[in-house]
């Protein structure tokens, strides 16, 4: 078995150890076997097969994509100099300084964790989906079953067809044209600071050919940033729920941080609770 901790397999595996369940926002069992993650658990976390993980440390499998790299960096909780190395060790360049950046810092996740059953879901700069909690899945339905190039909430928000959305409940934005200026105004300023990258320049081309309303909105050439809204979530268990959006951002990577809450106090608050319970029982982390 090749497990020298030069070589791709033994890394993921030494990582892989050092890596608690806790950390992972994953809940403790007594008795374990195995001193960090288990294959099955980095799998589920990643969103990859747990052959494919075992293959990897076996080093039976040695060119994983840089999608499937990115994954494991978020799920193994990386620095950016070993998400880096990753990168180096699976044959593909670093994402530079004019690359969206998919990658989630230690710190990050530590305080996203802290969060609980909080609703909370983490975007990149271009709106992809690339986090999100239990709480989050609970409150507006697991987003895993949407396809990974269509996670994006721009594309929710423009693109009227048939292809699956992040929320699989119904979910009203009462700040209207209001927030679809936000939105695009938020992706303008992304252009700014990542001029080059190709997967946004493909996103604007294929929404300003696919939606008369985002052409219409980006030529009007206004900047900014989207940073709250409020919306109503059609939730199947516990009726119509309205909570505030916030939206948090991290430093040079654009990242951004959406949190979903209800007012204290409140039968929205109640109903929030109540939907938090009622959800997902197992993590749905990416």
């Amino acid at each position: 078995m090749n497990t020298h901790p030069t070589d791709l397999g033994g890394n993921l595996r030494a990582w892989r150890d050092r890596m608690s369940p806790s950390a992972a926002g994953l809940p403790e069992r007594h008795a374990r076997r195995a001193k960090g993650l288990r294959r099955e658990e980095l799998a589920d976390l990643a969103g990859v097969s747990v052959d494919y993980v075992v293959r990897l440390e076996q080093g039976r499998a040695t060119t994983p994509s840089t999608q499937v790299i990115a994954s494991l960096g978020r799920a193994l909780q990386l620095t950016d100099a070993e998400r880096d190395h990753l990168y180096r060790l699976a044959g593909h360049v670093p994402p530079g300084s004019d690359e969206i950046s998919d990658h989630i810092p230690p710190g990050v996740h530590r305080v996203l964790n802290r969060l609980g059953d909080t609703a909370v879901a983490v975007f990149a700069a271009d709106w992809q989906l690339i986090w999100w909690n239990r709480g989050w899945a609970a409150l507006v339905g697991d987003p895993s079953s949407t396809p990974p190039a269509l996670r994006n909430f721009a594309r929710d928000t423009f693109v009227a067809d048939d292809n699956p959305t992040l929320a699989r409940w119904p979910v009203t934005t009462l700040a209207g044209d209001t927030a679809e200026e936000a939105i695009v105004s938020d992706l303008r300023r992304a252009t700014g600071r990542f001029p080059n990258n190709s997967r946004l320049i493909k996103l604007i081309d294929s929404l300003t050919a696919g939606s008369a309303r985002f052409a219409e909105l980006w030529a009007s050439g206004k900047v900014g940033a989207h940073r709250e809204s409020h919306k109503i979530i059609e939730h199947p268990h516990v009726g119509p729920i309205t909570v505030d959006c916030d939206v948090l951002t991290d430093g040079d990577a654009e990242l951004k941080i959406v949190i979903l809450t209800a007012a204290a106090d409140t039968e929205d608050e109640t109903k929030l609770r109540l939907a938090l319970l009622s959800g997902v029982s197992e993590a749905a982390h990416r």
